[in-house]
């Protein structure tokens, strides 16, 4: 038994509070981990009538300030239920920390695929892959044509300052972070925070916005986006260049500790995805290089803190490490950010 399982008493109270809104829930219910997220945790909730729904709460310790807010995602969540941006239908926020210890919410499942390497990508059909990276694109664009003000968002963060307020905080959490100093982290995040672009617009900002994080229909289309934890209101392109991130190392590096489903045959390529982009937004996108170069440090920061989290058990001992949760490809990451950089 994983120490992340929901087992016992604890499975009960879930179990009576999901049926507080649930009313057709038929019990026994069972609660399994979803492996692949690098924060919080996210359960296959089913019961007895395959009803299938997701829970999520944070990790069982570990927890940095202001991170893994539960009520923020499912605010956010909520807020652009009533869009064209695809997201779950939420279902309850639990603030109650008798029932599992932390706030969790519970949403739909929504089934689909998620493309997390170049073996899942090539397991779609060609059309369905190309179909993939345009509707990613698509939708990160409609995510960003949302007003924030118009569905209740207007006061979720500052907006303004987004990419230097960032490399404050990521800089922060990784100078307090219990485990020796990862090379060249901290002094990369202050060469960015010397060259950040005028920022030229404020809109909803998911923060991790991937292909890990999309889940696509069989065609390839996005059936919904997952993991708003970082969301706030800030620089679209900043998303962007998150995005473009996963698309191919940048010359020079031949190698970084995440997989690229983007790799795989058929899917539209970085330049592509870069213009279709541009096509669809009134933003200049001639700094992406810097945005691609920030993605790379953010993601060597955050990695950073999950790396920091897992050895100390905060996500359970019966769950692999994943991929890239080590000094030697975080330092990965602060080379590509550092040759994204020299482009720019």
């Amino acid at each position: 038994m994983a120490d992340t399982d929901i087992t016992g008493e604890h499975a009960r109270r879930a179990t009576e509070w999901i049926a507080g809104y649930v009313p057709e829930l038929s019990p026994p219910v069972r609660f399994d981990v979803i492996e692949g997220g690098r924060s919080n945790l996210t359960y296959r909730v089913a019961d007895l009538a395959e009803n299938t729904f997701a829970l999520r709460r944070p990790p069982l310790s570990g927890v940095l300030p202001s991170a893994h807010d539960m009520r923020r995602e499912y605010r956010v969540i909520t807020a652009l239920g009533g869009t064209d941006v695809p997201v779950p239908e939420t279902i309850g926020l639990c603030t109650d920390h008798d029932v599992l210890g932390a706030d969790f919410y519970v949403m739909d499942f929504v089934a689909g695929v998620v493309v997390h390497d170049p073996d899942s990508s090539v397991a779609m059909p060609e059309p369905a892959r190309r179909t993939a990276g345009e509707d990613a694109v698509d939708c990160l664009l409609r995510l960003h044509q949302v007003d924030p003000d118009s569905v209740g968002l207007g006061d979720l963060g500052r907006g303004n300052d987004y990419v230097a307020g960032q490399l404050r905080r990521w800089t922060g959490q990784v100078a307090s972070l219990p485990i020796e100093p990862i090379p060249g982290l901290i002094d990369m995040g202050e060469r960015l925070a010397a060259r950040v672009p005028p920022q030229r617009a404020v809109t909803i900002a998911h923060g991790d916005y991937r292909f890990g994080n999309l889940m696509l229909h069989p065609d390839g289309k996005v059936a919904a986006i997952l993991d708003w934890e970082l969301c706030t209101r800030g620089d679209p392109l900043a998303d962007l260049g998150w995005l473009l991130s996963y698309w191919s190392p940048p010359p020079g590096i031949e190698t970084l500790p995440m997989a690229m489903p983007t790799t795989a045959p058929a899917f539209i390529s970085r330049d592509e995805a870069l213009a279709r982009y541009g096509a669809g937004s009134a933003l200049p996108t001639n700094d992406v290089d810097f945005y691609i170069a920030f993605a790379y440090w953010k993601l060597g920061a955050v990695l950073a803190g999950v790396y920091s989290r897992s050895i100390s058990g905060a996500y359970g001992h019966g769950l692999a490490q994943q991929r890239g949760l080590s000094p030697e490809g975080i330092s990965m990451l602060v080379a590509a950010a550092r040759a994204a950089l020299e482009r720019n």
